[in-house]
């Protein structure tokens, strides 16, 4: 099967399932600065018994659902996860050879493909399909001069094909990361159902630099690709020792099975952003102040030399740093969503954001300090309370 190809683009958007719609709108609206762009019509929300709101920034689309009755999917959803993502879609060129391929490929499709036709002629036509992934589905989606965000949605404001600017510089999505307990079921589903190839992988433990620790926690993580569209997933899953303590076996725990971790927003102006972004009162999780005492050695060892960025802005505003040969990358993670607002069903899902400078890969280097940082907010307590 050399050479072919699934067809995919790049992302479409993903679908986030919450208890509190309202709650998710502010964020996204008043700390983010995504615009509302759609909405699910009356007669969707009446069959589907969910409430969704559509929301942008540049080519980002997240749909936010709420059930409004049991026997509805964003309510399945609750019924087994906290808050997070059920689906993420991905624009084809054409649906009938992606289908093909996935046929051939032995790919499980959820439901025939769903069509539609628009007022000025334009056609959708999607298929979902299972992943190993829990309850995460994947959508391929075929877009023929279609408006509209999906069948059933109305456009709100500017619309759905609008391209909002995000005063962040919110532009696309750079990756997606999922979690599991074994993901080499999730690496072969990838390579051979969808055709992927690998990118990067890493194997990181904090036993690696404090031998005689008593507890720790590792991952190894692996990076896979579609290298004609440059669409990314990372999956993560724990390492031993001490597994469980993993905080990649705790939100495996904390999700209610695997799923989609964090998803990467592409900036242009890092620094300028997350200035912002704190101004706007969003969270981010913290660096260990030894990161910066030794950052200068490490570039050096990195052979980084170019790096336009302030260290002593980069400790100020704890964006992380990574390369190599004078190519880099800086990133920062948001707190995860139970620990922003307290509450276990939010969920442990997080955004990242990042601004790449050359570097294409996933900061080996910085992992120790996300991995750290998320130790921290557990054993302050974070960790009890969502197990509780």
């Amino acid at each position: 099967m050399s050479g072919e190809h699934i067809g995919i683009t790049g992302y479409d958007s993903f679908h986030f399932v919450v208890e509190n719609l309202d709650r998710s709108r502010k964020f996204y609206v008043e700390r983010f600065d995504f615009k509302e762009v759609a909405r699910a019509g009356d007669e969707l929300v009446s069959r589907g018994g969910q409430q969704s709101i559509v929301l942008g920034a540049g080519d980002v689309r997240v749909c936010v659902s709420t059930p409004l009755r049991q026997p509805s999917k964003a309510a399945r959803y609750l019924k087994r996860h906290p808050a997070g993502v059920m689906s993420l879609s991905f624009r084809v060129d054409d649906l009938d050879a992606t289908m093909a391929f996935l046929e051939k490929r032995g790919g499980t499709f959820l439901a025939d493909p769903l069509e539609d036709k628009d007022e000025s002629g334009g056609t959708y036509r999607s298929v979902e399909i299972a992943t190993p992934l829990g309850d995460v589905a994947f959508r391929f989606v075929e877009r023929r001069g279609y408006a509209r965000f999906a069948p059933g949605f109305v456009d709100v404001n500017e619309g759905h094909a609008s391209n909002p600017v995000n005063v962040y510089g919110i532009r696309q999505i750079d990756h997606v990361t999922s979690n599991g307990l074994t993901m080499q079921p999730i690496i072969a589903w990838y390579r051979e159902v969808l055709g992927m190839e690998p990118f990067w992988d890493i194997s990181f433990h904090t036993q690696d630099v404090a031998k005689q620790r008593v507890s720790g926690s590792g991952l190894r993580s692996i990076v896979m690709w579609e290298p004609k569209s440059g669409v990314k997933f990372a999956t993560n899953e724990p390492l031993r020792p001490h597994f469980r303590d993993s905080q990649i076996a705790k939100f495996v725990d904390d999700n209610g099975g695997p799923g989609v971790q964090h998803i990467a927003f592409a900036v242009d102006n890092i620094v300028w952003s997350v200035e912002e972004l704190k101004r706007r009162g969003v969270d981010f999780m913290e660096t260990p102040k030894a990161y910066y005492l030794a950052l200068p050695e490490r570039l050096a060892a990195l052979g980084i030399t170019n790096v336009k960025e302030e260290i002593a802005e980069l400790e100020r505003l704890q964006i992380l740093v990574d390369g190599a040969a004078d190519k880099y990358m800086l990133q920062i993670f948001l707190r995860e969503a139970a620990a922003m607002y307290d509450e276990v069903r939010a969920g442990p899902f997080f955004y990242e954001v990042i601004q790449r400078c050359g570097d294409e890969g996933f900061g080996y280097g910085n992992f120790r300090a996300l991995f750290e940082s998320i130790e921290r907010f557990q054993k302050a307590g974070v960790g009890a309370k969502r197990s509780s």
